[in-house]
């Protein structure tokens, strides 16, 4: 578990390598082995035996997180609070052992692995872009419990110590070396060691500054007047970004306001506190089963078609290189792909190629990327105007503008150049995959590729399976996406797929709001306090009316004579129709548009009165949760997908359901199973079928 070795100088060096394990993992079995090692270490120290302590490792990463399937079934506080205390005993001893303490970091260190760093006095990282540095707890609804808050806060202060964690970044060995969460790096092992002994012998003392007398947190404390103005301006953006709806990030917040202000000890106990909270809440219960465990579903596999090998893709081509396009030409060529993008002329892809540029240097910016590789990435981009050039490509990926006859005439005539072997993707948002195939030479290499906007960002891609799409295509498709570091979900060659037909729901409910006489500023407002990223009449806009319009209109024919027209519809018909505002294309939807700006227009109240003055607030919100989590129900039941996992990450990703509430499956389990069945009936007999629960999902309730 833990090998110790002592040189010459009398300094120790603790080599981290847990048995049967591929990774170092901070977990209670760590914690057990780490506690007679530091007691053998005063006591060399009190012999005037020891010198100094390097802690490194013998795994490919240097120490990870805890244990999140733990996490998940914790329920029970006093337990918690005694788990993290025992963690802090541990990190406490590792920093007050008399002697200075190196971390010789040769692997990446995250979450509570970070902050058994931070315990010691001094970091060295090996300089490897593969490396990975941070605090990311956030992006699964949980926080650091360890320390690691109220140690970042004395070392960078309060601002800058927010803000690593409420974004959750993790960074690279030069990016973390940027942000002064590590103190130096090394170009190699052997330099790494060496570094490490050189700064225990130039250290006579190994104390933190929170243990040292007239020593002060950086940049000010809570009880500062102008410290407290910025944690004030601080609070009023989270609230107006995540609506409360992000519980760790204000939890983040609150530890670093209340913990400036008292001694080390004291604040780490309010941070112990905080931590017990939020892991014990239904937020991170939520965010975890959805990033971890339904994540990692997905990503093994369960519904790749079995008994076909891996498809290992080496070079992409990318029709189109319009926005769309260049995202998926970013996604493949950061991966290591080569990919070649083609146009209708060379001058138009060669813009193709600034827009990936762009997109690289956003991601330089973040630091995602380092400069050198933003440089070679660009040089894995081809750009042309002849289909020829996809003869050795492995898949061409079709993103060109929404209209069938120009999709299938670009398949036609890259086809003509592709291998028996290579495959065709389109991205199409509307379009149906076997309509497309119908032009293909090989309609069973055919499949649907579809990337969310902007691609490069959003980590989701949905694999439509057409009438005549094979098996092994399927399971190309799904390594592909896989390979560029995306999330494969399988979905049958229905109406809208999976994403936008669930999507359309919360739009549709909130237009039908406005023919109900709720105000225009309060349907959306109330979608945001849903936990939805925009409200649904401005992401009808970002849609188009027509294209809303023209979900429903499929649903009809899918559903035939069963089908029950949608309040929307009148009001959508009324817009386009009459009124001739189609959405933001045409710079005039439910909102005026002008070159930066936008703004609700004026005179809907005109055409929809608003009369509804005494409503219920929740009511509103489980409106719109309650059409999306229902129609993912069908979904389910009709095979569009495939299974809860995917609902749950499909409708996180794809539209922004609310992370919080773990997915729309999830969602059912948070609000209480046979509430929502009561609610729904309710809602069945207040404003129709829609509000009816499939059989599937009753049968989910019924086994869970």
């Amino acid at each position: 578990m833990i090998r110790y070795k002592k040189d010459t100088n009398n300094i120790a060096t603790l080599i981290l390598d847990m048995k049967n394990r591929p990774k170092n993992l901070i977990n209670h079995e760590m914690v057990d082995a780490f506690m007679p090692v530091l007691e053998q270490l005063k006591k060399e120290k009190n012999r005037n035996e020891l010198r100094g302590v390097i802690i490194t490792s013998n795994k490919r990463n240097f120490l990870e997180g805890g244990d999140l399937e733990y996490l998940y079934r914790a329920d029970d506080p006093q337990e918690v609070l005694e788990l993290i205390h025992h963690l802090k005993k541990l990190f406490r001893a590792i920093e007050n052992p008399g002697v200075p303490v190196v971390s010789a970091i040769n692997g990446s260190a995250l979450s509570t692995g970070f902050e058994m760093a931070l315990a010691t006095h001094h970091r060295i990282v090996l300089d490897n872009p593969k490396i990975r540095l941070g605090l990311p707890e956030v992006n699964l609804g949980l926080i650091p419990g360890g320390g690691g808050i109220i140690r970042l806060m004395w070392l960078l202060g309060i601002e800058r110590a927010y803000e690593i964690l409420a974004l959750g970044r993790v960074y690279r060995p030069k990016e973390a070396l940027k942000e002064e969460i590590i103190d130096d790096i090394a170009c190699d092992e052997r330099e790494l060691m060496d570094k490490a002994r050189e700064w225990i012998l130039t250290t006579k003392e190994g104390r933190r500054p929170w243990d040292q007398e007239d020593m002060d947190i950086s940049f000010g404390t809570a009880d500062d007047a102008e410290m407290t103005s910025k944690i004030r301006r601080l609070n009023i953006q989270l609230v107006k970004e995540n609506q409360f709806h992000f519980p760790a990030k204000h939890s983040i917040l609150n530890i670093l306001a209340e913990g400036s202000k008292v001694d080390f000890d004291t604040a780490s106990e309010i941070e112990s506190r905080y931590y017990t909270e939020v892991v014990c809440s239904e937020t991170a219960k939520n965010k975890i089963k959805a990033f971890y465990f339904d994540h990692n579903a997905i990503m093994s596999g369960e519904n790749r078609p079995k008994g076909f090998g891996k498809f290992r893709p080496k070079k992409i081509g990318v029709i189109g290189a319009g926005l769309m396009g260049s995202g998926i030409a970013t996604s493949c060529a950061v991966k290591g792909l080569e990919v070649v993008l083609k146009d209708v002329s060379k001058v138009i892809a060669q813009r193709g190629k600034q827009h990936i540029s762009n997109n690289l240097q956003e991601m330089l910016e973040r630091n995602e990327i380092g400069e050198d590789e933003r440089a070679s990435i660009l040089k894995k981009v081809y750009t042309t105007e002849k289909a020829r050039d996809f003869d050795t490509c492995d898949l061409v990926i079709e993103a060109v503008f929404e209209n069938a006859n120009l999709k299938q005439k670009v398949t036609q005539e890259a086809e003509n150049y592709m291998d028996e072997f290579s495959f065709v993707g389109s991205n199409t948002l509307s379009i149906p995959i076997s309509q497309l195939a119908e032009v293909s030479q090989k309609p069973e290499n055919y499949v649907g590729l579809h990337f969310f906007p902007p691609a490069h960002r959003v980590p989701l891609v949905e694999i439509v399976k057409g009438k005549k799409t094979s098996d092994e295509t399927i399971a190309r498709a799904f390594d592909f996406v896989k390979a560029i570091d995306k999330i494969p979900i399988i979905v049958s060659d229905n109406w809208g797929f999976y994403a936008a037909r669930v999507q359309n729901t919360f739009l549709l409910e909130s237009i039908t709001m406005l023919s109900e006489g709720y105000a225009p500023a309060l349907i959306e407002n109330l979608g945001l306090q849903a936990g939805m990223p925009r409200g649904g009449l401005s992401m009808a806009d970002e849609l188009g009316l027509a294209m809303v319009l023209r979900y429903e209109e499929q649903a009809d024919e899918h559903y035939g004579t069963k089908y029950v027209q949608h309040p929307a519809v009148e009001v959508l018909n009324k817009m386009i129709q009459e009124l001739d505002r189609k959405g933001k294309t045409s710079s005039k939807g439910f909102y005026d548009y002008e070159e930066k700006s936008r703004q609700l227009w004026l005179e809907l109240k005109t055409h929809f009165p608003s009369h509804q003055k005494d409503y219920d607030r929740q009511e509103v919100i489980e409106r719109f949760l309650f059409a999306q989590v229902i129609e993912a129900g069908w979904c389910l039941q009709e095979g569009v997908i495939r299974t809860e996992a995917a609902a749950n990450l499909g409708s996180i990703y794809g539209w922004g359901f609310p992370a919080t509430k773990g997915g729309v499956i999830q969602y059912i389990f948070d609000y209480g199973k046979e509430a929502f069945l009561t609610r729904c009936k309710d809602f069945e007999e207040r404003f129709g079928q829609r509000f009816k629960v499939p059989s599937f999902l009753k049968r989910l309730i019924e086994i869970y």
